[in-house]
């Protein structure tokens, strides 16, 4: 036995360390694995703890408030909009209008409100000043002849113009300014449609301000309006306007930092100038840079990224294929020129409408003579009885916007024809039924004379001149070949931009073309024709007229917009008699005071000192059947059926124009002693 084996103790606590110094290993192994999964836990909680503070930072101190104390402070609830500044530029109201509607929806938000016109307002001193105000602006801007602005816009919109190519302002001159832009135009001027919108909303952008909601566009033109007028579009933009007010109230919404594609970010999808569809949109996250290195392991995800937007593409190109499909067939079918819209705001003038672009309704001189009382000028002057007279339109469009339209521009406008036509056959017949319907409604009625209400049933004058242009309806010499077979009068009333349709109008009892200007300059501001040509079609229109040899009728001495604006029967005896000084074959033959206008005539109707402007309408339509049954080659003119003026139509007459039986002029001068006129 080894005597060194003696100095070995295993009861010794070293001794018996060492041979349990697995076990000692293994519990400092385990130790160190608690040590680092509870350092792990301890940053897990740090990270969400900072992250819990970043958010509270975020948080409003009203809603922090809120969470601790239990209740907010209003003093210190932060502000994300201040308030809503609606800038307008307009011409005949419409964008006043649309302003201050804007305006009362956003103050019922609980905003302040102001409404500004561009007029009386200097971008130079404080547009600058709306990047911190927390306002947000919206601009309600029509656009004008040839794409200009309106007369209170223009100087704003040069300034605006001007800004955003200086570079003395900079692409950050307007950051933090919020707007919205709203333009009022009209489609049919296709080359300028809705241009000061636009403009003012890409001078805007260029200068750094954020677009708030994307831009609207209202047309004027209910055949093409998207919603159908354009008081709808404005409706339709102005929903999504205040719902995004609404957000931005909330703070959901932040302005665009100007880092994210293509102007676009997640807070803001309106950040271009001209605005992107969400076809184009799509997907360009999604696409890999051509630059960057591809993993091996990837090339099968591509592939089939590849080959599924190869199919969407497909899918899509079939699509539009099927949407040109149908947009050829609604073409060749073609639309109707009356829409819904459009329907509902002619009925509320009055009118009674008629397939799908005619319209019938009844004239107030028709119900002043169905009383006993007199009748408009075309009785003073031509002998139309206006209880008699149908006043009708085959045609509801118009190739003109004129300043002073009575109609409120609610009638569409174009420069040829593209609705359904309807036959005239069925035009005439409801217009007929439904003015007779309308004459109905007066049996009875205090005042009318019975026998004036039987003969206003039959229907004996037809003035087409109610709106729009009658000589565009394709089918019109058909129209008023019907209307001599009925044994009715035609009247009607063109506006000088048609002149082939004139020249090839067949025989029209009379016919009428409206001068409203004597320039070009002055009938592009006053008309606001659709045509370029504009000038040399008017000028042509008045030689197609004076080859037909119709009774002539004098200018209008002006453009009326109120009657303010209308000059007194003085003022315009005044002008005719100047007038009448430069062309010597012609005088003046008759008056009506209460229309305030003057017939001017030529004096081949002025017959042994007296004057024949007035018609044989029974000896018209004798002509007109002789003309018929000959297919065309007869040919009259109107000294073939004029009559003798009555006294009391003529210029300078005692009765001004007035009837003596008008039971108004009766009363008028029943203590005068007119005998000595």
């Amino acid at each position: 036995m080894d005597p060194s084996l003696d100095t070995w103790d295993f009861s010794s606590p070293l001794m018996s360390l060492w041979i349990n110094r697995f076990y000692i290993y293994l519990g400092f192994a385990f130790g160190i694995s608690l040590w680092i999964c509870f350092q792990i836990v301890i940053r897990k909680q740090l990270f969400i703890f900072k992250d819990k503070n970043s958010q509270e930072k975020s948080v409003p101190k009203a809603t922090q408030d809120l969470m601790t104390n239990g209740y907010i402070s209003l003093q210190e609830k932060e502000v994300f909009v201040s308030g809503v500044k609606i800038f307008y530029g307009s011409q005949t109201g419409t964008a006043k209008g649309f302003a201050a509607s804007l305006a009362e929806a956003a103050a019922s938000l609980g905003l302040p409100v102001a409404v500004v016109n561009l007029k009386e307002y200097d971008p130079d001193d404080h547009l600058v000043e709306e990047a911190t105000s927390k306002n947000v602006c919206a601009f309600v801007v029509a656009t004008y002849t040839d794409g200009r602005p309106t007369e209170s816009a223009e100087w704003f919109c040069q300034w605006l113009e001007e800004a955003s190519s200086d570079f003395r302002f900079g692409k950050t001159y307007l950051k933090g300014v919020r707007y919205a832009v709203f333009g009022l135009g009209n489609s049919a001027y296709a080359s300028h449609f809705n241009k000061v919108g636009k403009n003012v909303d890409k001078w805007l952008w260029m200068l750094g301000a954020h677009r708030v909601v994307t831009r609207g566009e209202g047309d004027c033109d209910v055949a093409k309006s998207k919603h159908g007028s354009i008081e709808a579009d404005f409706r339709a933009w102005k929903t999504k306007f205040l719902a995004q007010l609404q957000a931005l109230q909330k703070g959901e919404k932040k302005p665009c930092d100007g880092n994210c594609k293509r102007g676009q970010c997640e807070s803001s999808a309106e950040e271009e100038p001209f605005e992107s569809t969400s076809e184009e949109e799509s997907g360009t996250e999604d696409h890999q840079n051509p630059n960057s290195v591809v993993d091996v392991e990837d090339l099968g995800k591509i592939m089939n990224c590849v080959k599924k937007e190869k199919r969407e593409k497909e899918q899509q190109e079939e699509k539009r294929s099927l949407v040109r499909n149908t947009v050829k067939n609604e073409a060749s079918e073609r639309r109707a020129m009356i829409t819904p819209a459009l329907r509902e705001a002619l009925t509320k003038q009055g009118y009674q409408l008629i397939g799908s672009h005619s319209g019938v309704k009844l004239c107030r001189w028709t119900k002043s003579m169905l009383r006993g009382r007199g009748g408009c000028y075309k009785h003073t002057f031509y002998g139309i009885e206006s209880h008699r007279c149908m006043e009708t339109t085959p045609s509801l469009a118009c190739a003109n916007k004129c300043v002073f339209c009575w109609r409120h521009h609610t009638n569409p406008v174009g420069t040829e024809w593209r609705w359904k036509m309807d036959q005239p056959e069925m035009i005439l017949k409801e217009a007929i039924e439904n003015h007779q319907s309308m004459i109905k409604q007066f049996k009875g009625v205090p005042g009318v004379k019975e026998e004036r209400f039987e003969e206003g049933m039959v229907v004996k004058h037809c003035a087409l001149s109610l709106v729009g242009e009658p000589i565009m309806y394709p089918e019109i010499n058909r129209f008023l070949k019907l209307l001599h077979e009925c044994k009715i009068s035609s009247f009607l009333v063109t506006n000088a931009q048609l002149p082939v349709e004139i020249r090839n109008l067949k025989p029209v009892t009379q016919l009428y073309v409206s001068v409203d200007a004597s320039t070009k300059d002055s009938l592009k501001k006053i008309d606001r024709p659709l045509f370029k040509d504009f000038w040399q079609r008017f000028l042509d229109s008045l030689k197609a007229l004076a080859a037909k040899g119709v009774t002539y009728c004098g200018e209008s001495s002006a453009s009326s917009l109120t009657m303010a604006n209308v000059p007194w029967h003085e003022e315009v005896i005044h002008f005719v008699r100047d007038l009448v000084d430069l062309i010597p074959d012609y005088e003046i033959a008759c008056e009506h005071e209460h229309s305030n206008c003057l017939l001017i005539a030529h004096k081949r109707f002025k017959i042994d000192s007296e004057w024949w402007t007035w018609i044989d309408y029974n000896r018209f339509q004798e002509l007109m059947q002789e003309y018929e049954d000959s297919g065309g080659s007869a040919t009259f003119s109107a000294k073939d059926y004029m009559a003798k003026t009555p006294h009391w139509a003529l210029f300078g007459a005692c009765e001004r124009g007035f009837d003596p039986k008008d039971t108004r002029y009766q009363r008028k001068n029943k203590s005068k002693d007119i005998s000595g006129c």
